[in-house]
């Protein structure tokens, strides 16, 4: 078996074994070599760079004791026997993507526990499940953001192999299978990366920590580094695509910037395994190119995160105006978020003080995605309230329509479907316990303009990760049961309108006074009264027949709404006279 470290300015490298130490011989490109007879899966190694303290290997694909324990060889063939290679994923034209963290899914918090619950994805419609970051952080619960050993899937929630399992089982149920992953920075508490080579730089920063060197000297040993990461999930494990966590944070200034280096060498994968997989960028910079092909000077990324359209929601319905919040209006921007994805094209940002985005020319519906709640929107609340502890049901029901028959790929996260009344907080496990204390501490600061100070839940806390489990026993109830059904069957409906959409664009109206929008696309029409009274709402033209809701008398050109009632139309149903 092959042993290989990079670490390009070392002088002398030494395996280091149960029993014995080894030392590596130099190759190229930086890296250290050598080959072990009778190595095997289970055997526990580190490794030590001029005679220093021996560290976790920065490629170690088990860390079984955790993120300062020794790395483990495991059998890469068994991961790749698992695996469902049959499987062809459904286009993101035809997604609904479904956020999920492992450790809060299931009272178990395992891979092998959430393949209990695939067949109620499958049942609501769900085409991509996107399971949050999985690399080997500190402890035991956090949401992944802060992982050391970005090819060491963590401990707590199984095995390699039972990862490889939960994908096998996903396929096996038609569900394609997308993993967030961070190359943006790297979490504190068991970095060992920079004792090996120059992964990092001083030049730029993040508000996480230290950035990545993607462009300095010895960059090309880092770009490698990370993009072979990539293609590690998405061929040993079997995973459908990626989710890229924060690429605003990715500083990239060569010609050929990282991204477009990753979808390349991802696009060549995919011919190698004749297998569709997706790059999607998680970005708040309303920038086409990042998904713009290389002849347009773009990155050639599948698609991305378009924050505009849960913002100015949220913002409409919530009427919350803190942070960014404050840049959103009324139905304008709704309306704008509904046509373009896009509503910031270059207009000045009170929030960010300055013009922000442009105009998104050549960005096709399937590589914007959507949502009106994620984990970062909900736990990066004080409180990690959910939609369902903001608003009623009617409303709800309201903004599941409008996500769900957008002409973009729409994103739930988990209990979303049923209004799910548990929240989802920010926790961590940090073993460091002043760390702990330190981000304790900040959090309480984070929030300390607001009146519910002391209310802030502690992160380090267990109780704060238990109280952020779905509760399964909420689907028995009957509101929890009719806000499923309303999902499954917009769900239903955005698959049976698929083909009537083409690439034209929603037909908006709305009137900002009144509280009424109204939005045809393709053969559905969408009918919202946001106002807290009962009106009348004006119906487009067209032989409309109710398909969601219930109206108590014949259409007419204007259609009678609740207070914040939405009622959901098909085109061409009635037989000829």
């Amino acid at each position: 078996m092959i042993f290989s470290v990079w670490a390009p300015a070392a002088k002398a490298v030494d395996l280091v074994l149960a029993e014995r130490r080894i030392a590596l011989q130099p190759a190229a490109d930086g890296y250290w070599r050598t080959e072990v007879e009778h190595a095997q899966a289970g055997d526990a190694y580190r490794y030590s760079v001029d005679g220093g303290p021996a560290f976790p290997d920065p490629r170690s694909r088990w860390q079984p004791d955790g993120v300062h324990g020794s790395s483990q060889v495991i059998d890469v063939a068994e991961l790749r026997r698992i695996r469902h290679a049959e499987f062809r994923p459904r286009p993101l034209r035809e997604a609904v993507i479904y956020e999920l963290h492992v450790g809060t899914f299931t009272p178990e918090g395992t891979y092998a526990a959430a393949q209990s619950r695939l067949q109620h994805l499958v049942d609501l419609g769900i085409t991509h499940v996107e399971l949050m970051p999985l690399a080997t952080f500190p402890g035991a619960r956090g949401w992944g953001y802060d992982g050391v050993d970005l090819y060491a899937p963590l401990p707590a929630y199984g095995t390699p192999a039972d990862l490889a399992r939960l994908v096998s089982e996903c396929h096996q149920r038609g569900l394609a299978v997308l993993i967030d992953v961070v190359y943006n920075h790297l979490g504190p508490d068991g970095n060992y990366l920079a004792s090996f080579g120059p992964y990092f730089t001083d030049r730029v920063k993040t508000p996480w920590g230290e950035a990545i060197n993607f462009d300095g000297p010895h960059s090309d040993g880092v770009r490698s580094f990370v993009i072979d990461n990539a293609l590690m999930w998405l061929e040993d494990y079997g995973f459908d695509g990626l989710r890229l966590d924060a690429v605003h944070a990715i500083f990239s200034f060569e010609a050929v910037h990282v991204l477009e280096e990753l979808a390349v060498a991802v696009r060549t994968l995919g011919d190698k395994l004749n297998r569709s997989l997706v790059l999607i960028a998680e970005s708040d910079l309303n920038d086409p190119r990042l998904v713009h092909d290389s002849v347009r000077g773009g990155y050639g990324l599948t698609a991305h995160w378009a924050d505009d359209f849960h913002h100015a929601v949220h913002r409409y319905l919530t009427g919350e105006t803190a942070g960014y919040y404050a840049d959103f209006h009324g139905l304008e921007d709704i309306a704008t978020a509904l046509r373009d994805g896009y509503v910031y094209q270059g207009r000045y940002s009170a929030h960010r003080q300055r013009r922000h985005g442009r105009r998104p020319l050549g960005v096709h519906a399937d590589q914007l995605v959507i949502c009106a709640q994620n984990h970062d929107q909900i736990g990066n609340r004080a409180r990690g309230e959910r939609l369902s502890m903001l608003l009623n049901v009617p409303q709800l029901k309201a903004v599941a329509a409008l996500v769900l028959l957008s002409p973009f790929v729409p994103l739930l996260f988990q209990g979303e479907e049923w209004g799910a009344r548990t929240p989802f907080l920010y926790f961590t496990d940090h073993q460091d316990a002043e760390l702990g204390r330190l981000v304790a501490e900040g959090r309480r600061n984070e929030f300390s303009a607001f009146a519910w100070q002391a209310e802030v839940p502690n992160p380090q806390a267990l109780e704060t990760f238990e109280r952020s489990k779905l509760d399964w026993s909420e689907l028995t109830r009957p509101e929890h049961a009719d806000l499923l059904a309303w999902h499954r069957r917009l769900i239903g409906l955005r698959f049976d309108n698929l083909g009537r959409t083409g690439d034209a664009k929603p037909s908006v109206e709305f009137d900002a006074a009144a509280r009424w929008l109204t939005f045809t696309f393709g053969g559905l029409l969408a009918v919202f009264n946001f106002g807290a009274k009962a009106q009348r709402v004006p119906m487009a033209p067209g032989d409309w027949e109710l398909v969601l809701g219930s109206v108590a008398h014949d259409l007419e050109a204007t259609l009678e709404l609740p207070a914040h009632g939405t009622r959901i139309f098909r085109r061409g149903l009635r037989a000829p006279p």
